[in-house]
C-alpha cells in the first residue's frame, strides 16, 4: 500500500542526524507492515498532483500553528478536503490532527491552559493509553463529523475518528524517549521549566507507540482502529 507522508514541518535541524526527518520517524513507526511511503514537502510548497496520488495520506506535526498566515496553509486545507470526500484515508499526527479539524469545520487555538510536553496518560474510550506529546496547539471545538475517541484533562479532543475517512491523534506516537530529551534540549526554551523537569522524569516511562502503530496500520488497510 502506498502512503503518500506530506511533511507540514521540518524536524529540529539538531535532530537529524541522529533521528532523520518526521518522515522518516513514521517510516520507522510503520516499518514492516506492507506500505511503502513517498514524501511531499507541503511545507515547502510541494503537493501531490492529486489527491488519488497514493492510498492513504500521512500528515506530519509541525512547529508551525494550523490558524497562522502561511502559503502552504489553505492549499493543503483544501487537499484534505478533496482526499477526504475522495474518501482516501487519511492519519493526522498533531498539527495534522488539527489541520484536518480546522479543514472540516473545527476550530484550532494556542491553548490558555499552556503546554503539554513528554508523556501523557490518555483515556481512551475508558482505557489508559500512554503517548508522548509536545504541543501548545489543540483542536478546541472538534468537526461535527468527527468523533472523540481519547481525552485528557488537559486536550479535550485527543483523537478523533471521522468514521473510516481519517483517524487523526495530538500526541506523537513517533516520538520515543530520545526524541523528547532532544526536543527538551533545542525546543524547551518556550517551555515552562517545571514541565520540562516532570517531561525530564517521565524519559523512562513506557509509552504505546506500537499500539498506535497498530492503530495507523488497521486505519489504512481496514478503515477501523
Amino acid at each position: 500500500m502506498h502512503i503518500g507522508i506530506l511533511q507540514t514541518g521540518h524536524a529540529p535541524e539538531a535532530l537529524q542526524p541522529e533521528h532523520g526527518l518526521y518522515s522518516d520517524l513514521f517510516e520507522t513507526l510503520l516499518a514492516g507492515r506492507g506500505f511503502d511511503f513517498t514524501t511531499w514537502n507541503v511545507v515547502d510548497m510541494e503537493f501531490p498532483e492529486s489527491a488519488t496520488a497514493a492510498d492513504g495520506w500521512l500528515v506530519t506535526g509541525s512547529r508551525h500553528g494550523a490558524y497562522e498566515d502561511l502559503p502552504f496553509i489553505p492549499p493543503l486545507e483544501d487537499f484534505l478536503r478533496k482526499a477526504y470526500e475522495a474518501q482516501i484515508p487519511i492519519v493526522g499526527i498533531c498539527f495534522g490532527h488539527q489541520i484536518l479539524a480546522q479543514a472540516l469545520g473545527g476550530r484550532v487555538e494556542k491553548f490558555a491552559g499552556g503546554w503539554a510536553v513528554g508523556r501523557q496518560v490518555y483515556d481512551w474510550g475508558g482505557e489508559p493509553v500512554a503517548l508522548n506529546a509536545w504541543h501548545q496547539d489543540q483542536v478546541v471545538e472538534k468537526p461535527q463529523q468527527a468523533e472523540r475517541i481519547a481525552t485528557h484533562p488537559f486536550c479535550e479532543n485527543a483523537a478523533l475518528l471521522y468514521g473510516d475517512r481519517a483517524f487523526t491523534v495530538q500526541a506523537h506516537p513517533e516520538f520515543a524517549a530520545p526524541y523528547i530529551e532532544g526536543l527538551i534540549t533545542h525546543r524547551g526554551d518556550k517551555v515552562p521549566d517545571d514541565l520540562l523537569t516532570k517531561a525530564r522524569h517521565g524519559l523512562t516511562e513506557p509509552v504505546e507507540n506500537a499500539r498506535l502503530a497498530d492503530s495507523i496500520s488497521r486505519f489504512f488497510t481496514e478503515r477501523r482502529i
